[in-house]
C-alpha cells in the first residue's frame, strides 16, 4: 500500500511536466467551450446571463479524481478577465489544479467547474502563485450535476460564484487539500514567449488563438 501511495503522489508529480504543443492548448480550449455549451443546455443548470454580464472574471476548469484508500485529482483550465472599460475578455491563462487525498474513499468523478470572479480584488487572487479552494471533509457516492463546489478560501468568498456539473461514482470521506496555480508550460508553448498572469490578463500581452475567440464568443452569447 506504502509504495502504491508514493507511486501516485510521483504521477501527479509528473503529469504537468509532460510535454504539450499549442494545437493540444487549442484542443484544450475546444473541450472546455463544449463542456460550457453542455452546462448552459440545461435549463435548471445553467449559469444566469446576469451573472455572467456582472462577471468581472472567470475560471474554467476540467477535472478528474479517483482512487481506492489514496486518491489523485488533477485537471487543467483556464482563466480570463474583462476590460474594465471596453468589457472585453482577455486572453487566457491557463491553469493546473492538482490535488491528493487519504481516507476510505472509493471511485471515480468527472467535473466541469466554472467560477465567476465578480468584483477585481476576485480577478487580482489570479495573479498569486497558487489560488487556494475551499478542501472538504467528506465525500457522497451517487451521480449529480450542476452542483456547487467550494469557493476560494480568503476573504472574498461572496465575490465568487461557483457553478459544476458532476458526473461519475465517488464515495467516502476524506482530508484533502487543493489549489490552481498558473500552468507556466502551456502558457510559455501557447504565446511562444515568457509572460506573467498579469502580462497576459491586465497587460493585454499575448494574441489568443481562434479557439479563444470562439470561448469569447460563446460567453457573450450565454450572458445576453
Amino acid at each position: 500500500m506504502r509504495r502504491l501511495i508514493i507511486g501516485l503522489l510521483l504521477l501527479g508529480l509528473a503529469i504537468p511536466a509532460l510535454a504539450i504543443d499549442k494545437a493540444e492548448l487549442d484542443k484544450r480550449i475546444r473541450k472546455l467551450t463544449t463542456k460550457l455549451d453542455e452546462l448552459q443546455a440545461k435549463p435548471d443548470k445553467r449559469i444566469p446571463a446576469e451573472n455572467l454580464r456582472r462577471a468581472k472574471g472567470i475560471i474554467l476548469m476540467d477535472r478528474t479524481k479517483g482512487g481506492f484508500m489514496f486518491a489523485y485529482q488533477g485537471g487543467g483550465g483556464l482563466a480570463m478577465v474583462r476590460d474594465a472599460r471596453s468589457g472585453q475578455w482577455s486572453p487566457p491563462v491557463f491553469l493546473s489544479s492538482n490535488e491528493g487525498s487519504f481516507g476510505f474513499q472509493i471511485g471515480g468523478q468527472q467535473s466541469f467547474t466554472v467560477v465567476l470572479l465578480m468584483n477585481t480584488n476576485a480577478t487580482c487572487t489570479l495573479t498569486d502563485s497558487r489560488v487556494n479552494f475551499g478542501g472538504e471533509a467528506s465525500g457522497t457516492a451517487g451521480n449529480s450535476t450542476g452542483k456547487a463546489e467550494g469557493t476560494f478560501t480568503d476573504d472574498q468568498q461572496q465575490a465568487t460564484l461557483v457553478y459544476s456539473d458532476v458526473s461519475g461514482l465517488y464515495g467516502g470521506a476524506a482530508v484533502k487539500g487543493g489549489a490552481l496555480s498558473p500552468d507556466t508550460n502551456a502558457n510559455v508553448t501557447y504565446y511562444g514567449q515568457s509572460l506573467t498572469p498579469s502580462d497576459i490578463l491586465f497587460g493585454k500581452q499575448g494574441k489568443p488563438t481562434e479557439a479563444a475567440t470562439t470561448l469569447v464568443q460563446k460567453l457573450d452569447q450565454f450572458a445576453q
